[in-house]
């Protein structure tokens, strides 16, 4: 069981408009993802497991339909994938396409004794498969990026237990990637910086802001 409360809004993202990067289209959206999970996965960020997908038609809009794919091998050595991705469309709907996927799998995060514990979904990773071009969108929502909890506590130890690894593996995306990535709009839980979160002014307590509100 999960002991991470998680934000229903982003904590932080990050977005990479990678028009130049390769050519849009599903086959290149899932080498990009390899990749980027790649770099995740050695920071022990995310390790795919699944992917996860809604089906519309153009001009229509969305199916209703949502398929949720396991990854049967590491996404870097699938050669099939793709096909398989196109395999699952629902038969009621030939013409459905999708524009981006999620790629889902567990973290491993560090406790206030530097103990790993395996949390699903630690950070979010999205990318666009649309013919418009490639996209790529990477969010966390837990408190143990940023200094202070969710009720305003600081907690310094987890915070160096973890932080830095989210931010090393920024850098190492920028570089894989090319460019820097635009930080996400800020949420009730959280401001992004390019290279991880934005710290809220302490009150005289020296305590951070009280979101638990939201978390009810």
């Amino acid at each position: 069981m999960s002991t991470l409360m998680r934000a229903p809004r982003e904590r932080g993202s990050w977005f990479w408009d990678l028009y130049d990067f390769d050519a849009p289209g599903l086959k290149p959206a899932l080498s990009l993802a390899a990749r980027m999970s790649d770099v995740l996965t050695r920071y022990q960020l995310l390790t795919p497991v699944r992917l996860e997908y809604v089906w519309s038609v153009m001009g229509a809009g969305t199916t209703g339909v949502t398929t949720t794919l396991e990854l049967t091998k590491p996404l870097l050595t699938d050669p099939d994938l793709a096909d398989r991705v196109r395999g699952s469309r629902p038969a009621a709907h030939p013409a459905a396409d999708i524009s981006d996927f999620n790629v889902l799998g567990a973290g491993t995060w560090m406790d206030e004794e530097g103990q790993p514990r395996t949390e699903y979904r630690l950070v979010d990773l999205s990318i666009s498969t649309a013919p418009t071009g490639l996209w790529a969108d990477l969010s966390v929502h837990h408190d143990i990026w940023g200094r202070y909890d969710f009720a305003g506590r600081p907690h310094p130890e987890i915070y160096r237990n973890n932080a830095p690894r989210l931010t090393a593996a920024l850098k190492d995306l920028t570089a894989l990637l090319g460019t820097a990535p635009e930080p996400g709009e800020p949420t009730y839980f959280g401001t992004a910086t390019v290279d991880g979160l934005a710290e809220p002014d302490a009150d005289d307590n020296g305590l951070g802001p009280d979101l638990t509100d939201w978390l009810r």
